[in-house]
């Protein structure tokens, strides 16, 4: 599999020396903002990342290569182009086997950063079950991904554009831990709370690294979620986004719009209903999940020598980078 991957060298030197690395996804910049915001936000969440004492890991598909992190100009080409795929995990081998550009998913990046051993991502929320699911059987692949894959995933809860109790209840089912980060309760991506209370609450990186090192050694296949509440400066009021939620999900019927273009769609369909107050809170949750996840990622390194890790990635065998 390593004649795929290309690991920029810096992020190889970094997971070599066990020093630790938060894998990002592409998407967000591909498909989730508009350029120019979203190759800001992207370099300001990698800095984020590095302020908070980790290294960054952007991971996408370039010329047919699993690139894990990224350059300037990598950032840029993602987000200012208009022919990148949108990858998940049914797409990646066709992406790399027709040497495509993409842009990796939650579930994509997991693949990924699980291939170059990246225990930890941040992204802004998961995918999960679509309103009216019951008859679309429109469900993320995320959500298996999550229970397949072993890398912890920080972020804002589940994307609010979705079925959130549904998505729980899934989670569940697949075994997956959703481990509220500060909270008791699942937060709703623009908002803080969504009523849905959880198993597991969790006020600290260290603790969240143990349970990370004591799923994985017992052999417990699949991933965490870290579901991190936007700071409260930066959350919406409820009501407002529930009212424009609903007329982006009305708008979306109306245009026939179905499948991996439902969400993009409602993104850019809410930032214009709520005048760019979308796109800021979701600016604000993905720098915060992203110092969130350089700390989990911290404190699960400083467990290494207790770890029972699988061996290094041989990296004599990836393919040289550029």
């Amino acid at each position: 599999m390593h004649d795929y991957l290309s690991i920029q060298p810096i992020v190889a030197d970094a997971l070599q020396a066990r020093k630790p690395v938060v894998a990002l996804e592409s998407t967000i910049i591909s498909h989730g903002m508009p350029y120019p915001r979203n190759v800001e936000t992207a370099r300001m969440v990698e800095q984020t990342v590095r302020d908070a004492g980790a290294v960054p890991a952007t991971i996408a598909v370039l010329d047919g290569r699993i690139r894990v992190g990224l350059t300037d100009d990598d950032l840029e080409h993602l987000g200012s182009s208009g022919s990148v795929v949108k990858v998940s995990r049914r797409d990646l081998p066709v992406v790399l086997a027709t040497r495509a550009n993409g842009a990796t998913t939650v579930a994509a990046t997991m693949i990924c950063a699980a291939l170059a051993e990246i225990a930890v991502f941040a992204t802004g929320g998961i995918g999960g079950v679509h309103r009216g699911a019951e008859s679309t059987l429109d469900i993320s692949a995320d959500l298996d991904e999550l229970a397949m894959t072993n890398v912890a995933v920080v972020c804002a809860g589940a994307k609010a554009i979705l079925d959130l109790p549904k998505t729980v209840e899934y989670l569940e089912t697949r075994g997956v831990p959703v481990l509220g980060y500060g909270t008791s309760e699942l937060p709703a991506f623009y908002t803080r709370s969504s009523g849905i209370e959880l198993a597991s609450r969790c006020d600290d990186p260290e603790t969240v690294a143990r349970i990370l090192r004591a799923k994985w050694q017992l052999g417990l296949t699949g991933g965490v979620v870290i579901a991190n509440p936007i700071p409260e400066g930066a959350a919406l009021d409820q009501a407002f986004v529930d009212t424009a939620i609903n007329q982006a999900l009305v708008d979306a019927d109306a245009q026939g719009i179905s499948g991996k273009d439902v969400t993009p769609f409602l993104l850019s369909r809410l930032e214009e209903l709520t005048a760019g107050a979308s796109l800021e809170a979701n600016i604000a949750l993905m720098r915060n999940n992203a110092a969130v996840a350089a700390g989990i990622a911290k404190a699960y390194a400083e467990l290494g020598a207790e770890i029972a890790l699988p061996p290094k990635p041989n990296f004599s065998r990836t393919r040289p980078w550029y």
